[in-house]
C-alpha cells in the first residue's frame, strides 16, 4: 500500500463529550506509564504524547475521576501490549512465542496475588490495575473485563499468525477477530461501573443488547482502520487493515476500498440507532444508561482519533477531516454479506 487517501468526513449521530479533568487524567497517565515503565522508554515517550488521558475522558465524561483514570492506564496499557509485544515487539511475529506471554499475562489480572513475573512491566501494570479496578467492580465485572481480556489476547494471536505468514485474512475472519483485536469489550463493564450500576444478567446478555455491543465495536475498528490508514501505511511493518483486506477480497484500489469500508461502517451505525432506538421503548433506566453509553464510546474514539499524534502523524500530517457529517453514504436496511455479522438485520422488525 502505497497510495496516500484523503478520508472524508464521516457519518456521526452522536453529540461529542469529555470530562473537565482531562488534562489532569492525561498528567496523571503519562506518569503512571512511568512509575511501571510500560513499554521501552522510545514507545512510552510516544505513547505519552498520544493524549490517551482525553480518550477515557471522552468515553466516561460525567464519572468519577478515579475511574477515568483507571480506564486512560489501562487504555495505555493496552497500547504497550499492542505496540509492544505485538506491531514492534518480536514476539508479535510468532503466535507460538506470544501465546504464553499473554497467557502468564491472563493469569496475573485473574489472580494478582500470584507470585508471576515480578519484574515484568506490564505485569505489574496489569496486577495494579486490577487491584484499582477492583474497589470500584463487581467480581461479576471485574470477571468479565478479564474476559475481555482473553478475547483480545485471542485476537492478538490470530493476527500475529496472519504477520508470521505475511497472509490477508478474507473478509468474514477479519470482521469476526477485528471486533476483539480492539480490545473494546474490555471496557464494556468500565462503563457500568463507572455509574454504579450493574445491568441484570438477562438485560445484558439479551440477543440485541450483545449485538449492539458488537455494533459498537466493529464501527470503532473500522472508524480506527480508516483513520489511521495513513501512519500504518508510511511503515513498513506488516499490518492488517480494513482497507487492505477490501482490496485484497474484491480487487478494488485503495481509494475504493476506503469508500467502501466507510459504506459499511454508516450501514452498521445506521442499524445501530435503529435498534437501540427500539430497545431504549422499554428499557429499565440502568439499560438506558448503558445503551447511550456504547453511543458515547463509539463518538469518543472518533473524537480522540481525529485530534491524537497517534493517527495526525504532524511529521507527516495525514489528510483526516476536521469535522463529521450527518448523512450517511450507506443506510440500507439490507445485511452486509458478511456472515459473522449478517444476523444483526435480523434484529429490526419486519
Amino acid at each position: 500500500m502505497t497510495q496516500r487517501l484523503a478520508v472524508p468526513p464521516i457519518y456521526s449521530p452522536f453529540e461529542p463529550a469529555i470530562h473537565p479533568r482531562y488534562a489532569a487524567i492525561d498528567k496523571q497517565t503519562s506518569e503512571w506509564a512511568d512509575k511501571f515503565a510500560i513499554g521501552s522508554e522510545e514507545l512510552r515517550t510516544r505513547l505519552v504524547t498520544h493524549e490517551i488521558g482525553v480518550l477515557a475522558a471522552r468515553v466516561l465524561p460525567d464519572a468519577q475521576p478515579e475511574i477515568v483514570g483507571i480506564l486512560s492506564d489501562f487504555l495505555l496499557w493496552l497500547f504497550g501490549v499492542d505496540d509492544g509485544c505485538c506491531e514492534e515487539g518480536v514476539t508479535g511475529t510468532d503466535p507460538h512465542d506470544l501465546v504464553p506471554v499473554l497467557s502468564r499475562l491472563i493469569r496475573v489480572a485473574q489472580n494478582p496475588e500470584t507470585p508471576m513475573l515480578p519484574d515484568d512491566s506490564l505485569a505489574q501494570g496489569v496486577r495494579d490495575l486490577r487491584g484499582r479496578l477492583a474497589l470500584y467492580a463487581t467480581p461479576a465485572q471485574t470477571g468479565r473485563w478479564i474476559d475481555g481480556l482473553r478475547e483480545y489476547f485471542l485476537a492478538l494471536v490470530w493476527e500475529a499468525a496472519h504477520r508470521s505468514r505475511g497472509t490477508i485474512p478474507t473478509l468474514g475472519d477479519y470482521t469476526m477477530m477485528r471486533m476483539g483485536s480492539g480490545a473494546d469489550s474490555t471496557a464494556a463493564p468500565m462503563l457500568e461501573c463507572a455509574y454504579g450500576y450493574e445491568l441484570q444478567q438477562n438485560d445484558r446478555d439479551a440477543t440485541a443488547v450483545r449485538a449492539l455491543g458488537e455494533m459498537a465495536y466493529f464501527v470503532i475498528a473500522w472508524d480506527n482502520d480508516i483513520f489511521s490508514f495513513h501512519k500504518e501505511n508510511r511503515s513498513d511493518k506488516y499490518v492488517i487493515n480494513i482497507v487492505q483486506v477490501l482490496e485484497h477480497e474484491y480487487c478494488l484500489t485503495s481509494a475504493e476500498a476506503l469508500a467502501l469500508a466507510i459504506a459499511q461502517r454508516d450501514r452498521v451505525l445506521c442499524l445501530f440507532v435503529r435498534v437501540r432506538e427500539q430497545l431504549l421503548r422499554t428499557a429499565a433506566p440502568e439499560l438506558s444508561r448503558y445503551l447511550a453509553s456504547l453511543g458515547t464510546y463509539i463518538r469518543a474514539a472518533q473524537d480522540w482519533s481525529l485530534s491524537s499524534r497517534r493517527y495526525t502523524t504532524p511529521d507527516d500530517p495525514a489528510d483526516l477531516p476536521i469535522d463529521f457529517t450527518d448523512t450517511p453514504t450507506d443506510d440500507s436496511s439490507d445485511p452486509l454479506p458478511i456472515p459473522p455479522i449478517s444476523w444483526w438485520w435480523g434484529l429490526l422488525p419486519r
